[in-house]
């Protein structure tokens, strides 16, 4: 019902914007054919009516694209609030349980997992938060060193595995480096929540069935590029730019069984950036999969 409500909105503002510009010009028009043999009011006139048809569209995108990110940050909100109610939720229910009744050691130790597991899931909602608050603060100080990208890449794809309960062909690393290096200047730590989320979000949008590869390559003496390929829901031509917008997710992947605050492309999109480099998708369409590329500038480059 809201969001009926805001394309509503939408289509009124930019209803109105379209009017409005119209009439101006109409007006411009009449001004010109009245006034054409008064040189100096005929000039001035055109200045004033640009002026006033410039202002209404730079109105009107103003408050159309207020009205988009206001969705987006209720999107957001909603996403936060149930990604933090149902672990929050989970643990009382457990502990509960535990205090009310005795429970067999096998099935306590099963609590204890599945508790375990609910503060991981908490824990992880808050640091996307953190970290992309971190990210659109432009101030922050650089501790860079030299990293070995190869290799961090490699323990995020173990972490990912274990994480997400994943056999080792389901998610598959291919070094395609020869004998280049594969040293980079950066934060390891940024870095290692960049490839992080990109493979959580392959494994999360493949679907049933998980069949992700992930290509790390030196194509030149500039570049180390990261490729993360997944065969899951793709995307839309017109959304991959979107994708890395704070708070934005693919209205057809905001289904109850995909979790997402929407926060994980644009964190990086923020360390691509930060570490003088770029990232983004390329798909073929919905149902055909989707490959990330996470590009660096190599160290001595």
């Amino acid at each position: 019902m809201r969001i009926t409500s805001r394309r509503k909105a939408i289509a009124f503002f930019l209803a109105l914007g379209i009017c409005l510009v119209a009439l101006a010009i109409a007006l411009n028009i009449g001004w010109v054919i009245l006034n054409w043999r008064e040189g100096v009011f005929l000039f001035f006139g055109v200045i004033f009516f640009a002026a006033i048809i410039l202002g209404m569209i730079l109105n009107t995108g103003f408050l159309v694209r207020e009205i988009r990110r206001n969705e987006q940050h209720d999107s957001f909100i909603n996403a936060v609030t149930h990604e933090l109610k149902t672990p929050i939720t989970s643990i009382r229910l457990y502990l509960e349980t535990l205090q009310r009744r005795d429970v067999e050691e096998a099935q306590r130790q099963e609590f204890y997992r599945s508790m375990l597991l609910d503060t991981e899931r908490l824990l992880g909602t808050v640091e996307q938060v953190l970290k992309a608050g971190e990210a659109n603060y432009r101030g922050a100080a650089r501790h860079w060193i030299g990293v070995d990208f190869g290799a961090l890449v490699r323990d995020c794809v173990a972490e990912a595995r274990s994480r997400h309960h994943v056999a080792d062909g389901a998610l598959r690393y291919e070094p395609l480096l020869g004998e280049a290096s594969s040293r980079v200047e950066g934060d390891p730590e940024k870095l290692r929540t960049a490839i992080s989320n990109l493979l959580d979000n392959a494994i999360k949008y493949s679907g049933a069935t998980v069949n992700v590869a992930v290509e790390l390559a030196a194509p030149d003496a500039g570049r180390m590029v990261l490729r993360v390929r997944d065969a899951g829901v793709g995307i839309p031509a017109h959304e991959l730019k979107r994708i890395f917008k704070r708070f934005y997710r693919v209205p057809a992947h905001s289904r109850p069984g995909i979790k997402g605050t929407g926060l994980g492309l644009f964190i990086v999109r923020s360390i691509a950036r930060t570490h003088g480099g770029r990232v983004f998708a390329e798909s073929e369409g919905e149902g055909r999969g989707t490959t990330f590329t996470f590009e660096l500038p190599r160290s001595g480059a």
